[in-house]
């Protein structure tokens, strides 16, 4: 029983520690990189309207993540759910 008690508050405690170290290494990427939040939903809305011209995608679901592969190398990493392609309308 105390084990199972255990497991349960580690687990919680892992779980929150490992989610603070994620948004703390994306804080510090988007201050070096000198990205203010209003850049980031700006480009979220822009990257949103692009995809959803040729996709129907959740929208809701999509996300944005930049990655630091080196000290001098960063990438834009862009991951949504693609519900259907938009089919392109014929002109008569």
């Amino acid at each position: 029983m105390f084990n199972g008690l255990f497991r349960k508050f580690s687990g919680r405690n892992k779980d929150s520690k490992e989610l603070a170290k994620k948004r703390l290494k994306f804080a510090l990427i988007y201050d070096k990189l000198e990205v203010s939040d209003d850049i980031i939903k700006n480009l979220h809305k822009d990257i949103v309207e692009v995809i959803s011209r040729y996709f129907e995608i959740d929208q809701e679901a999509l996300e944005l993540d930049i990655r630091r592969s080196s000290e001098d190398l960063s990438a834009l990493v862009v991951n949504t759910p693609i519900l259907s392609a938009k089919r392109k309308k014929d002109s008569l």
